[in-house]
């Protein structure tokens, strides 16, 4: 009997080991559902750029994002940044949005994403909207040729 009472306590040890299977099934999960979200994030306004063979911009890894207007083939105006990204805007209203963010962000970079198809002057009110603003030197996007391209 002494014998059968040893050799219970030897079975009963606790084991010192840590179950990871229920960790590693949580993981997975939430991989595909990063996996699924992650595209529907990343939302924009759809422009066709205009083509140019021109240097692109050192980045600067400690500078702020840029504040970049986008005007679309329809003539709408629309930031990437503040509280109304990717909505459209008048150009009056874009300028106070612009003013009080570059109030907060002073130094940032404006840039202006105008589509290949929407009126030259629209890019401008867009230009002239960020200058009022106090966007200072406003650059423009473009995509190098596509002959160029790797």
């Amino acid at each position: 009997m002494a014998e059968s009472r040893r050799n219970s306590r030897r079975l009963r040890r606790p084991m010192s080991q840590i179950n990871v299977v229920p960790f590693i099934d949580v993981m997975l999960v939430l991989l595909i559902i990063f996996m699924i979200t992650a595209p529907m994030l990343q939302q924009g306004v759809e422009v066709d750029l205009p083509e140019a063979d021109a240097e692109a911009m050192e980045e600067d890894p400690q500078a702020a994002e840029p504040l970049v207007v986008t005007v679309d083939a329809g003539g709408a105006m629309s930031l990437n940044q503040g509280p109304y990204v990717n909505e459209p805007l008048a150009p009056q209203e874009m300028t106070e949005i612009v003013r009080e963010f570059l109030a907060e962000n002073p130094g940032t970079q404006t840039f202006v994403r105008g589509d290949r198809n929407v009126d030259y002057g629209r890019v401008i009110d867009a230009m002239v909207a960020l200058q009022r603003a106090g966007g200072g030197r406003v650059g423009l996007i473009t995509e190098p040729p596509r002959d160029n391209q790797d």
